[in-house]
């Protein structure tokens, strides 16, 4: 469905009762809400299911670029202000865990508890993201496709039909919604804020991560104070897609160890 918000309308799902216990998911830069498919039917039954196309991305709208991060964090916001969502678990994954931390550090009211998969308070430096901004407006999206595969996938599961899938996935996300959301990222540091978080918090890694790797992960949870690490050694930067069973094992784990289930 399409949640107008005024300025700009979002491609969403939302699923379960409306009066069931709420669990938000975030997606990775240039994928889409299609990259937690194979984690949902592995949770428990009765949770309100929300998942939804970052600006630029999927089915939603494509503002012109560059983009903020305080952008994306009121997209989430408002989002949510227009579902009356409260208390959700939020599941965000590579830009989605950065959306994730700004939204908790803004709206506590929103969230009771986060999973950053995949994710750091900072990720990747002003002049990485610049070069590929750079790489992509003079070569298309096509040139950054295999570098992308290998950061995000092992060399087996680098060959399978399943990364083919999210390799023409980058490519069918529009260039000004990638690079925009690149400058997003390229523009943010929160581990000032971040560490400010007193919330429920889970951090997934994987250990073939080329984008987020576990160390930069666990620097991260280290600054939030109770937050607890799990790394799925055999996966990559897209669990949900690499290691869909162990991702959904951890998440109703931790929905059960907070109450939300």
């Amino acid at each position: 469905m399409r949640v107008d918000l005024g300025d700009i309308s979002l491609n969403v799902e939302d699923d379960g009762p409306r009066t069931g216990p709420t669990i938000v998911f975030c997606h990775a830069l240039g994928t889409n809400l299609h990259l937690w498919d194979d984690v949902l039917p592995l949770l428990p039954k009765g949770l309100r299911v929300i998942r939804y196309d970052l600006r630029g991305h999927g089915g939603s709208d494509v503002p012109k670029g560059p983009y903020s991060m305080g952008a994306l964090v009121r997209d989430a916001e408002r989002l949510l202000d227009a579902l009356a969502v409260r208390d959700a678990m939020f599941v965000g994954i590579s830009i989605g865990g950065l959306i994730a931390q700004g939204l908790a550090v803004k709206r506590l009211d929103h969230i009771r508890a986060l999973v950053l998969s995949n994710t750091a308070a900072k990720i990747g430096t002003r002049s990485v993201w610049d070069k590929r901004i750079d790489e992509i407006e003079a070569h298309g999206l096509e040139s950054i496709v295999a570098p992308t595969l290998e950061r995000w996938f092992s060399p087996g599961f680098r060959k399978s039909e399943t990364a083919k899938h999210w390799g023409q996935s980058i490519l069918n996300t529009s260039v000004e919604g990638y690079v925009g959301c690149c400058a997003a990222i390229a523009g943010t540091d929160f581990y000032t804020p971040t560490s400010g978080l007193r919330l429920a918090c889970l951090g997934i890694g994987g250990g073939y991560d080329g984008s987020t790797p576990a160390d930069l992960m666990r620097e991260t949870l280290d600054i939030i104070p109770g937050a607890r690490f799990e790394l799925l050694r055999r996966s990559g930067h897209l669990p949900p897609v690499d290691a869909p069973e162990a991702f959904a094992a951890l998440l109703t784990t931790f929905l059960q160890e907070i109450g939300h289930v």
